[in-house]
């Protein structure tokens, strides 16, 4: 798989001149990342004197960031496979009335995996930005300013799925899907931009 790969590999990759990995792929990543720092500030703050009572919130919040890391750095593969099923479409021969109804058929299935894969990935990146709350305000003070990182960087990762969603949903016929995958992005968008803010003014506070 791409993330077993060293990481000067998935960036030489990312800089190449190959379609994939692309956008998708390093927003899966960055918001894996997130997730990664959520639970680092985790397991730096249980077993912490002074501590112990937060030790059952915080492991909980542990466990659920973990599962997210996980599945956003799984959602790498998903992306390219996404993209690489959308270009083999664009691929299909249309030479007879068949071939292009088979291929036009093709193209919307594959649209809307690539629309379903970054939006899947702006939802888990929203709940790591919901956990990041929470280990910014019940973190062990030395590593708190992780918790803002990962916020900014689950933020980040977010918004840039949300591009690779506004992308392929224009040209989807099927419209109540489009448009409901686009009202739910919005309010993901909205939601968590006013939650990232609100943890990077917590953890800052918390610094002073």
């Amino acid at each position: 798989m791409i993330t077993q790969r060293p990481l000067g590999t998935f960036l030489d990759e990312l800089a190449s001149g190959a379609p994939t990995p692309g956008g998708g792929s390093a927003a899966a990543i960055m918001g894996a990342m997130g997730a990664a720092l959520v639970s680092m500030v985790c397991n730096v703050t249980l077993g912490k004197k002074g501590l112990e009572a937060v030790e059952s919130e915080i492991k909980a919040v542990r466990d659920e960031s973990e599962k997210l890391r996980l599945r956003l750095t799984s959602m790498v593969a998903e992306d390219i496979a996404a993209f690489d099923g959308l270009m083999a479409a664009y691929r299909l021969p249309k030479l007879t009335e068949e071939d292009k109804s088979r291929r036009a058929a093709a193209i919307q299935s594959s649209l809307r995996a690539a629309t379903d894969t970054p939006l899947a990935c702006a939802r888990a990146c929203a709940e790591v930005v919901a956990l990041s709350r929470r280990a910014g305000e019940k973190g062990y003070a030395g590593v708190i300013s992780d918790a803002g990182v990962g916020v900014l960087a689950a933020n980040t990762a977010l918004r840039s799925a949300a591009l690779n969603v506004y992308i392929n949903a224009p040209s989807l016929k099927d419209r109540a899907f489009a448009d409901a995958a686009t009202a739910e992005l919005e309010q993901l968008l909205d939601t968590c931009a006013r939650e990232s803010e609100l943890v990077f003014e917590l953890v800052r506070g918390r610094l002073k």
